[in-house]
C-alpha cells in the first residue's frame, strides 16, 4: 500500500494556505506538533454542536451521548496500539503527564533509597526530569545507556548496567532529535529478565510506526494526541492491568472515586481511577477521530513512505 500524498494533503485545511502570495505552506515541524485533518476538526465541532455535556454523571441524553463518544475515543486508541483491554488506556494531558503519572504513583510506591533506574542519553526532557525528581525524592540512582557515534543505543553497556538489578528501565522508542528507532522489544526483554518494569516514551513512535504493546510486552507506553494528527491537551498512558490496579490514584477529585465519606474514599476502577475531574471530552473525541484517520491511511504505509523519504534524502 502506497500513500497518495496529493490526496492526503487535501484532507488538511491549513495546507491550502500560502505563507506569502504564491508560496504554499510546507510544514516540516510534525515532531513538535502535527497538523489536523478535517475529520478531526469536524468530529470535535460536531461534538460541541450536538452532544456537548459532562460525562459519567448525568442520565440525560446529552450526557449519555457525550459519555459514549468519549469512551469510543478510548476504544479507538486501545485498538490502535493493540492493547488487550480498553481499560488499560488512561487519558492524560499529554505524554509528559503520562510519564509523570507513572513516576508519581508507581515510582513512589515501589522505589526506595539505593534502587537503580536505567534511562538513555537520548531521552526527551519529559522522560528524564520526572525520574530525576523521583530519584532525588527517594534516594534512588540513575544510570544511562550511552549513544554510539552512529546514533544508536549501546546495548553492550545496557547489558552491563542491568547487572545492577534496576527497578525500572525508561527509554524512548524513537528519538525526537535523531529519529533513531530503538530496539524496544529487545530492551524490554532484557529489562524483564533483570526484574525491571519498562516505561516506553512513544510520543514519536506511535504517530510514525505500527506499535503493538502486546508484541513489545511493554509495561507502560506514553504518547500524545497532538503529534498524531489529534488535538492538543490530551494524551494517553497504556499500562498493564496488574500494574495500574496496584497503583494509587494520581489526583483526587470527581469520577476517580467509587465511594467517598468525610474521612475516607474508595478509588474507582481503572481507567477512571486516574481521570479526576472533568476530562478533555471533545479532545478525546478528536483523538479517536485522529486514530481512525491514521488507521484508514495505514501505519505500515506511513512507515514505508517515511523510509522512502529518508532514502531519497540520503
Amino acid at each position: 500500500m502506497t500513500l497518495d500524498v496529493a490526496r492526503i494533503r487535501q484532507d488538511f485545511p491549513i495546507l491550502s494556505r500560502d505563507v506569502r502570495p504564491g508560496v504554499p505552506l510546507v510544514y516540516l515541524d510534525s515532531t513538535a506538533t502535527a497538523q489536523k485533518p478535517v475529520a478531526v476538526i469536524e468530529a470535535m465541532n460536531d461534538f460541541y454542536r450536538h452532544s456537548n455535556a459532562n460525562i459519567h454523571r448525568g442520565i440525560h441524553i446529552l450526557a449519555e451521548e457525550a459519555t459514549a463518544l468519549y469512551e469510543r475515543g478510548r476504544e479507538h486508541v486501545a485498538k490502535f496500539i493493540h492493547a488487550p483491554a480498553v481499560k488499560q488506556i488512561i487519558f492524560t494531558r499529554n505524554a509528559s503527564e503520562s510519564i509523570n503519572l507513572v513516576a508519581y504513583t508507581w515510582g513512589r510506591a515501589n522505589l526506595k533509597s539505593g534502587d537503580v533506574m536505567i534511562l538513555t542519553e537520548m531521552e526527551h526532557h519529559s522522560n528524564l526530569v520526572p525520574w530525576q525528581m523521583l530519584a532525588a525524592e527517594r534516594g534512588a540512582k540513575l544510570a544511562f545507556i550511552p549513544v554510539t557515534g552512529d546514533g544508536l543505543l549501546d546495548l553492550d553497556i545496557y547489558r552491563k548496567l542491568l547487572k545492577q538489578n534496576p527497578k525500572l528501565v525508561a527509554f524512548t522508542h524513537m528519538s525526537n532529535v535523531l529519529g533513531t528507532i530503538t530496539p524496544a522489544a529487545e530492551i524490554i526483554r532484557l529489562a524483564h529478565a533483570a526484574g525491571a518494569i519498562t516505561v516506553v516514551d512513544g510520543a514519536q513512535s506511535v504517530p510514525h510506526l505500527p506499535v503493538d504493546v502486546q508484541s513489545l510486552d511493554a509495561d507502560f507506553l506514553a504518547f500524545s494526541a497532538h503529534k498524531m494528527l489529534g488535538p492538543t491537551g490530551i494524551g494517553a498512558l497504556y499500562g498493564k492491568s496488574s500494574l495500574l490496579e496496584a497503583m494509587p490514584p494520581f489526583m483526587g477529585g470527581g469520577d476517580m472515586i467509587k465511594a467517598v465519606h468525610l474521612e475516607s474514599f474508595t478509588p474507582n476502577a481503572i481507567p477512571h481511577k486516574f481521570e479526576a475531574g472533568t476530562p478533555a471530552i471533545a479532545e478525546a473525541v478528536g483523538f479517536g477521530a485522529a486514530v481512525a484517520y491514521l488507521t484508514g491511511v495505514g501505519m505500515e504505509a506511513v512507515a514505508a513512505h517515511e523510509q522512502e523519504i529518508i532514502a531519497y534524502a540520503l
